[in-house]
């Protein structure tokens, strides 16, 4: 459910880790039409739970709603916490059918309120981080499946030109890259020795076809990352494109469908699930259902799966490393973690069964 909106012309100032005043005088100076309602008050701010790379906060401005997404205070890393490469694609595909959020405004000085931020409109909705969508009615999973398979093919076939976003990531051969960055990952993250994330990564290597087709991919597309319409069965915003870059988009459709690979229990995901009752789409039609709105042909094969699971492999590695150092964000960081071996022996059972159809 969406989150309460303070109501009040009190700020609870405690959440925030920036100058209110100054950011209210920058608001009424940047946007002349919000002046009179920041003069009179009528401001409410409230951070939204979670948000730990970016800090993000509800904003209500004399009746008009927006979301302030800023970097944390202080010195990244280079390329961390890109809010300005979040600003640019949502405001790219604005109106190019991939629901986002209308872009207000963008600052890059750091000056204003600590570190680079942008503010853009809130849209009502709901988003629910469990791939079974338990509160919605098989009818309901079933178009809403429908839709998310949709909106991703939409997605791969913007116009790069068209929409300004041909340097926005680089071009060419994306698995041979992210097989030697997750590789890499592997060797420097590991905390045991896991023989099954080896083995698939020399088959991935080897099977590596090295396919140059770019489009926009999201990084992350999974139903936590998409906003519902609160009374219709269809996405009103795809959020969260923090890892959004120029790939190969069956990678980008391999990771969505990567949770018909995880069970419930593991990870939120829907193996195992009784999908026919529940109404919600096997991984087959769900492919098929993104084929045929991308107007493609040839789909996902053993290759992409070994791969989506290899990559989540990896990160599930790296926060269980995180975990022993003791400086993993999340209180369920060693349960997240252990499900690496998991991905990892998963990877190889998909390539093995492939092998013994060929």
């Amino acid at each position: 459910m969406r989150p309460d909106t303070p109501t009040s012309s009190n700020n609870d100032d405690t959440q925030a880790d920036f100058d209110v005043p100054r950011f209210l005088e920058y608001v009424a100076a940047k946007l002349p039409h919000l002046a009179s309602a920041v003069a009179a008050g009528r401001v409410s701010l409230k951070r939204i739970a979670g948000g730990q790379s970016n800090p993000t906060f509800f904003i209500t401005i004399g009746g008009n709603e927006y979301v302030l997404r800023k970097a944390p205070n202080g010195t990244a890393l280079p390329g961390a916490h890109a809010v300005n490469r979040e600003y640019r694609i949502m405001d790219a595909l604005y109106g190019r059918g991939v629901p986002v959020p209308k872009m207000i405004l963008l600052e890059n000085d750091p000056d204003v309120l600590g570190a680079r931020f942008y503010l853009m409109e809130r849209l009502d909705g709901e988003v629910v981080h469990t791939s079974l969508l338990p509160d919605h009615s098989p009818e309901q999973r079933e178009a809403i499946y429908a839709d998310k398979a949709k909106v991703l093919a939409n997605l791969h076939q913007v116009d790069l030109e068209a929409a300004g976003l041909a340097d926005y990531g680089r071009q060419g051969p994306f698995f041979t890259r992210q097989i030697h960055r997750w590789t890499k990952q592997w060797e420097l993250s590991k905390t045991r020795e896991l023989p099954e994330i080896d083995q698939v990564a020399q088959w991935l290597k080897e099977n590596d076809k090295g396919d140059e087709t770019s489009a926009i991919v999201h990084g992350d597309y999974r139903i936590g990352n998409l906003m519902l319409h609160r009374d219709e069965p269809q996405i009103i915003g795809v959020l969260d494109w923090e890892l959004s870059t120029l790939g190969n988009p069956l990678a980008d459709l391999a990771h969505t469908v990567c949770m018909w690979h995880i069970t419930p229990e593991e990870y939120g995901g829907l193996l195992g699930a009784d999908l026919g009752r529940l109404g919600i789409p096997g991984r087959a039609q769900f492919e098929e259902t993104y084929m045929a709105a991308a107007g493609l042909s040839n789909g996902l094969t053993t290759f992409h799966h070994a791969f989506t699971l290899f990559r989540m492999a990896v990160i599930f590695e790296g926060i269980a490393a995180r975990a022993l150092a003791g400086t993993a964000s999340s209180d369920n960081a060693h349960t997240v973690g252990a499900l690496s071996a998991v991905l990892a022996r998963r990877a190889a059972e998909i390539i093995a069964s492939d092998r013994a159809l060929a």
